[in-house]
């Protein structure tokens, strides 16, 4: 997943929370020290994903993979090369 997924499922999820507290306090009531501390809690996890997307590093994108065959390379593709540390073919070393 990249970054940008993450945070959206993040966002889903902080989303839900915030559904159910709301649901939660319409079940016991809204004045309980408790039931304002988990909506102030959801809250605040609210205000720092959203401190976090704006911080977040730009995404960029993959290079393109390039399939590297197993199979041997054509020989012709080497017929007028130096061998590397060894020379030309056709000569001997000094």
């Amino acid at each position: 997943m990249s970054l940008t997924d993450d945070l959206t499922a993040v966002q889903r999820c902080l989303d839900d929370l915030v559904r159910s507290v709301s649901r939660l306090e319409q079940r016991v009531g809204a004045g309980g020290l408790e039931i304002r501390r988990v909506r102030t809690d959801a809250d605040h996890l609210r205000e720092s994903l959203a401190l976090l997307r704006e911080t977040a590093p730009e995404e960029r994108p993959r290079p393109e993979m390039v399939p590297v065959p197993d199979a041997p390379y054509d020989s012709a593709l080497w017929s007028d090369v130096d061998d590397e540390g060894l020379g030309a073919r056709d000569r001997h070393a000094p």
